[in-house]
């Protein structure tokens, strides 16, 4: 069950909020829809529902605030807009991934293809998905985790009809089971066909709570639309038909040349058409939206009326045109989805309607809102509130502003019973509780992710290969002109380049490894900002040592292959301090990947990351050599030193292995990356402290 109380928005220069005082429920074991037409302050709502965004009110999820349940992800399942995955990683692999994100099994995955219907597309890229696919794709990750509240934003915009009534009948079945489910929508027919309750927000504010056989009664409106090159003709002769005939009908010159017929036939308006000759491109019945402001139609567009002594008032049109929504609620039966579909004339009889509905009859439940539907989480009964006769006169006078009496409010709201935590809220301060967005959780199993991040897209496989056949072809070249060190033609690393290929490689890949999450936030869709946790920069720091270990290995591997094949073994010697040479290689390239990793967490860009590896060799090397003052530091006498200070014992080795580990932090390149290293990894815990404190 969702309770939300006082949502309001943050305003921004002296603009009214985009959400104001929303409140409302939603019944576990229902379907409640937000509507409300662009802008009209529904994405606002559910983002402050989710502490995404900044204002105030408070939401419980099955009486707990968000912020206070253990594993979001596994309470409340979410999709807002499109899914934001890397578009070079597959169906299956983006939810492996997601699955090591929130502790699942990996057999989840497939499990939950399987549900949603893209078991044969599990190896399709994410950026080659249809819009329809997509969709799928961002209910099987709200599924992932079998949470028991559904929160989303807009599914079935872009959906073709067929796509949109497998949606609706999916969270129709998760409703079914118990669960609860939230989705918002701009169209008034499909809050109708598809909820059991509707709440209309209009302008930031609550304008009407109702059943869905209260809405359709009081909101919608059969009517005929006409597409006739001679439409101005057509309503003068379906005004004096109705004249004569003393029948109300309404006839409302739309753009172009499209008629609106309100209280008229298709039958009725063909035989007028046909009798005088009048040629018609469009006749069909359809429902109209009689909320405030549907249609954007002028008062001076209605072009002909029966004689106002003739026409009812408002209401009553509404009551007599919506006799059958009436019947269905005094029965309690469920109105079927064919009653608001558009039927064309041009096309057949409803066959294949019948065959698409089928299954959404499937999951086709009684509407009767006195029942009880157990929960999922713990089995006891929810309760359900049935809409009041005082709430549905309000509804219908928000709907029908011309018949609302002179001191009702225009955007007059159902009031909702506020639970006890609520109330002593408010009583303790004037405003609504603040609302703050906090920094998402980071993986149960980070380590897990990030294998599964890296492996699951090709940057990393190329990259790496791209570094291999570079540093090969430096390699032949600095063989070529001769006079090059050794070392520095086994790592292909000239003297005019600050750093060899195979460092800027490993920074490369480090910066994207962080990079890749706030340009595709899929760990934290549901949760705002990438989470700074240290967890995560673990498993990225152990991630991106051992992949450039392992580029540093077969780039110096390849070098000597290739030399050795073209200019035969005088170029391949393995140098005789190979192995103060080999730490030094490898603490390079480590150093870089680790530079990029932490410099793309802490600004949040993958060039950030690669910019601070360029300047370690650019800007801080030539500072510590100026702070230095070249002169060099001769560390040998650095193990007896240390013995003699802290009474160390160095084990067999040790001394050397100290001297060498000393020797390379002194060079000018190795202490610049120390600092960098240490000034960039003070700057990120700050920060992740500083996130925890918020």
């Amino acid at each position: 069950m969702i309770q939300a109380f006082g949502l309001t928005s943050d305003s921004r220069k002296d603009l009214p909020p985009a959400v104001d005082d929303v409140s409302f429920e939603a019944h576990a074991g229902r379907v409640t829809v937000l509507l409300g037409a662009a802008g009209a302050g529904k994405t606002t709502a559910l983002r402050l529902m989710l502490e995404l965004q900044h204002g105030r009110g408070i939401t419980y999820f099955k009486g707990r605030p968000l912020h206070r349940i253990p594993h979001p992800a596994r309470e409340v399942g979410v999709l807002l807009g499109d899914v934001p995955g890397h578009p070079s990683r597959t169906v299956r692999g983006h939810l492996r991934m997601l699955c090591a994100a929130a502790g699942l099994p990996v057999r989840r995955a497939d499990e939950v293809l399987e549900v949603v219907g893209l078991v044969s597309l599990r190896e399709e890229r994410l950026g080659t998905l249809s819009r329809g696919v997509d969709r799928r794709l961002g209910l099987a990750c709200a599924l992932l985790s079998d949470p028991h509240t559904l929160v989303l934003d807009e599914p079935a915009d872009g959906l073709s009809a067929r796509e949109s009534r497998w949606l609706h009948g999916m969270l129709r079945a998760h409703a079914t089971q118990g669960g609860t489910v939230l989705f918002t929508t701009s169209d008034p027919k499909e809050a109708a066909r598809t909820a059991d309750r509707v709440v209309t927000i209009e302008r930031g504010r609550v304008v009407a709570d109702q059943e869905s056989a209260d809405f359709a009664r009081n909101r919608l409106r059969p009517r005929v639309a006409v597409r006739s090159p001679q439409a101005a003709r057509l309503a003068a002769l379906l005004r004096k038909e109705a004249r004569t005939g003393h029948r109300s009908v309404e006839v409302v010159h739309e753009e172009g040349n499209r008629l609106s017929v309100y209280g008229s036939t298709c039958a009725d308006v063909g035989e007028v058409a046909f009798r005088h000759g009048i040629l018609v491109h469009q006749l069909a019945d359809e429902v109209g939206d009689m909320g405030p402001g549907a249609g954007g139609v002028e008062p001076a567009a209605v072009i002909a009326t029966a004689p106002a002594e003739s026409v009812p008032a408002p209401a009553s049109v509404l009551a007599a045109v919506s006799s059958t929504a009436r019947t269905s609620a005094e029965t309690g039966a469920r109105k079927q989805p064919e009653t608001f579909e558009t039927a064309e004339i041009s096309q057949p009889a409803e066959a294949s309607e019948a065959s698409d509905t089928a299954g959404t009859a499937a999951v086709a439940h009684s509407d009767d809102p006195a029942r009880a539907v157990p929960d999922r989480s713990d089995g006891t009964p929810s309760e359900t509130a049935s809409g009041s006769a005082s709430a549905s006169k309000k509804a219908s006078t928000a709907a029908c502003p011309e018949a609302a009496p002179a001191e009702a409010a225009p955007h007059a709201s159902i009031p909702t019973p506020r639970p006890a935590e609520a109330v002593a809220l408010d009583s303790s301060s004037p405003l609504p509780p603040a609302i703050s967005v906090r920094p998402g959780r980071s993986p149960l199993r980070p380590l897990r992710y990030e294998l599964r991040r890296a492996a699951g897209i090709g940057t990393g496989f190329v990259t790496a290969a791209a570094v291999l056949v570079v540093s090969a072809l430096t390699a032949l070249v600095m063989g070529r002109i001769g006079h090059t060190p050794q070392p520095r033609l086994l790592a292909a690393w000239p003297q005019q380049l600050p750093l060899p290929p195979t460092a800027l490689g490993a920074g490369l890949l480090g910066a994207l490894s962080f990079g890749d999450e706030f340009r595709h936030p899929a760990l934290a869709a549901d949760r705002g900002t990438v989470p700074r946790r240290l967890g995560l920069l673990t498993a990225k720091l152990l991630v991106t040592a051992a992949t450039a270990l392992m580029l540093a290995f077969l780039t110096v591997g390849c070098d000597a292959e290739v030399l050795y094949v073209v200019y035969g073994r005088e170029l391949t010697q393995v140098p005789g301090d190979w192995i103060s040479l080999g730490a030094s290689w490898a603490g390079l390239v480590v150093g870089c990947a680790w530079a990029g990793v932490l410099a793309a967490g802490l600004f949040r860009s993958a060039t950030a990351g690669l910019a601070a590896v360029v300047a370690v060799p650019v800007v801080v090397v030539p500072l510590v050599q100026a702070a230095l003052g070249g002169a060099a530091w001769d560390p040998a006498g650095l193990p007896a030193r240390l013995r003699r200070s802290f009474l160390l014992q160095w084990p067999f080795g040790g001394d050397g292995s100290l001297v060498a580990a000393a020797r390379v932090m002194a060079q000018p390149m190795g202490a610049a990356m120390v600092l960098m290293l240490s000034a960039l990894s003070c700057a990120f815990l700050v920060t992740t402290l500083r996130s925890r404190v918020k």
